[in-house]
């Protein structure tokens, strides 16, 4: 799950994503700065893991959150980092 999200272009993705709360078609290359390989790559990463889910609209392909995968990820990390570290016992 982290290996997904690990790389910046990805969480620049997901964050863009997230802020619209809709499907989004061409205007992740404008926004985020990168070439179109680039984003595509990224995309079908972030799709292969269920991240998120793309559907055909003409000649482009739009995608969005996939809502369940995502409450997966934030559970997760979520459970994951409310684990308190205790400070004084380290080396």
């Amino acid at each position: 799950m982290a290996k997904a999200i690990a790389h910046p272009a990805r969480i620049a993705i997901l964050q863009h994503l997230v802020k619209a709360n809709s499907c989004i078609c061409g205007d992740l290359v404008d926004e985020l700065g990168l070439a179109q390989p680039t984003i595509s790559q990224h995309l079908k990463e972030l799709k292969a893991v269920g991240l998120i889910q793309g559907t055909v609209e003409g000649t482009s392909v739009c995608y969005c959150i996939h809502p369940r995968t995502w409450k997966k990820y934030r559970d997760l990390f979520n459970t994951f980092f409310d684990n308190n570290v205790q400070e004084g016992n380290c080396c």
